[in-house]
């Protein structure tokens, strides 16, 4: 902090929302440094770029509207720094690491033992390092589990509409991962709700889990600059924990189109030109930087859950298309699923997991998990036929194949046990293997009574072909 003393100070130039122009005759500031206004907030700006030679277009993230043209403001040398730590566990954070749980902000001994670091940082470039054994995770979720299987250190993202169900499945996914793991948690609140952060909270913490969780919100009350700046806050913890103290981390994001519509808040109140589609011109850039930042090595794992909205439940949004590149297996919630009264609503044909090989999860689950889904696209087409002619006149094997199908859509359906409290009906929870089992006796049990079936039907001829009778009474004659 002495080279501080140095820095010549800048001065308030222009207002205009949350952006501000600062003015240096020299000792310029480096983009994403912080700055202070000199007043007795010491407010908080975050250099977004550099313009004319001497003038640093801010952004005020902390929304203080009392800064006035003519402040003097400080350079600080150095990017937006939170401090990391175990003490931050059990605690929910602003995107400055400022407590926003009611509790206490942590003493001056303990921020000085704790580390600093920039939020602002590049991926690890060490990932070809990592070990590349697949270790499933169980979520305790039959369909999940089963047609796109959870693997530490991946991505896996949960897309839907409003109102489909994406914030309660990230809930019992943490309360069910989070139990078995032994993993640390990181949850990134983005955008998203202030009840929903108070239930998600709620729940952490009837089930014991605040222990080991610790939580960021920029929630939808906040500026945009504080939402754009909230995931990276909490990745910045995770790295910490991958890299200093060689943990696993789960990291759950909800959600990460809101972070896409912070940035392009952010892009427009600095005046950038919007690029095709009406997002920011940076929104490739924007994905990657946060993508590419949960990665693994061979320190640790960061395996991340991400809820993705889809704005007028259109799949094809660009937004929605770009982030989905970045992961390993894509959930897709569906309305008319939900519309069924099927809890979770996953729509299993639109979903899709480059996890599910043979060499992840087995030939076993490999080979069941193909044939339900061609079990299900049979469905599919048949619902079409059967509007107009009737089940009954279907052949009996596709009469066969859409029972199994039915009995299937109806064995992937679950309780969660988040919603124990609210609907008084316990939860289930179901290994991996016993999903298996279930399909498999949906499956083949149909197919082993086919056998039956057809043996006595393939043997009749041959035991009462009247060509015997002939042969065994032409003896006599032969005599």
């Amino acid at each position: 902090m002495s080279d501080q003393t140095v820095y010549k100070k800048g001065v308030v130039k222009t207002l205009k929302g949350l952006v501000i122009k600062v003015q240096f005759d020299d000792d310029m500031p480096d983009l994403n440094e912080m700055i202070y206004v000199d007043n007795d907030k010491k407010s908080p700006l975050l250099v977004s770029s550099l313009s004319g030679g001497d003038m640093a277009v801010c952004l005020n993230i902390g929304g203080d509207y009392s800064i006035q043209k003519g402040e003097q403001v400080s350079r600080s040398g150095h990017s937006l720094e939170i401090p990391v730590g175990e003490e931050m566990i059990g605690r929910v954070w602003d995107a400055m690491a400022r407590p926003i749980d009611g509790k206490p902000q942590l003493d001056d001994a303990t921020l000085d033992k704790m580390v600093k670091r920039p939020i602002f940082s590049p991926a690890f470039q060490e990932t070809s390092l990592v070990n590349t054994q697949d270790d499933v995770l169980e979520t305790g979720l039959k369909v999940l589990d089963f047609f796109t299987p959870f693997v530490k250190g991946r991505k896996i993202g949960i897309v839907g509409g409003a109102g489909v169900g994406k914030t309660v499945l990230t809930m019992e996914i943490i309360n069910n991962v989070a139990v078995g793991s032994g993993a640390i948690s990181m949850f990134a609140g983005i955008g998203e709700r202030i009840r929903e952060g108070h239930e998600l909270y709620k729940t952490l913490e009837d089930n014991d889990l605040l222990k080991t969780t610790a939580m960021f919100f920029g929630q939808m009350n906040e500026n945009p600059v504080q939402r754009s700046l909230i995931g990276l806050a909490a990745i910045t913890l995770a790295e910490y924990f991958r890299d200093d103290l060689k943990r696993d981390v789960l990291l759950f994001a909800d959600n990460m189109y809101r972070y896409i519509q912070a940035r392009n808040e952010v892009s427009t109140i600095i005046d950038q030109t919007p690029a095709e589609g009406g997002y920011q011109p940076t929104v490739f850039s924007d994905v990657k930087t946060f993508q590419d930042r949960l990665a693994s090595n061979n320190n640790g794992s960061i395996t991340a859950l991400q809820t993705i909205y889809v704005p007028a439940d259109d799949l094809s949004d660009p937004a929605v298309q770009m982030i989905q590149h970045e992961l390993d297996s894509t959930i897709v919630l569906s309305r008319a699923v939900a519309a069924q009264g099927i809890r979770p609503a996953v729509d299993i044909l639109a979903s899709k997991s480059s996890l599910l090989t043979p060499e992840v999860v087995g030939e076993r689950h490999y080979d069941l998990a193909t044939r339900a889904t061609s079990i299900l696209q049979k469905y599919e087409s048949l619902k079409g036929i059967i509007a107009i002619i009737g089940e009954s006149e279907l052949s009996s094997e596709d009469r066969d194949d859409y029972t199994k199908a039915k009995s299937l859509i109806e064995f992937f359906k679950q309780r969660f046990n988040v919603m124990e409290k609210v609907t008084g009906v316990p939860g289930e929870h179901m290994t991996r293997e016993k999903t298996l089992d279930g399909v498999e006796e949906i499956i083949g049990a149909a197919q082993t009574a086919d056998e039956t079936v057809e043996q006595p039907a393939e043997e009749k001829p041959v035991e009462s072909t009247e060509d015997e009778q002939p042969a065994s009474g032409a003896q006599p004659e032969d005599k």
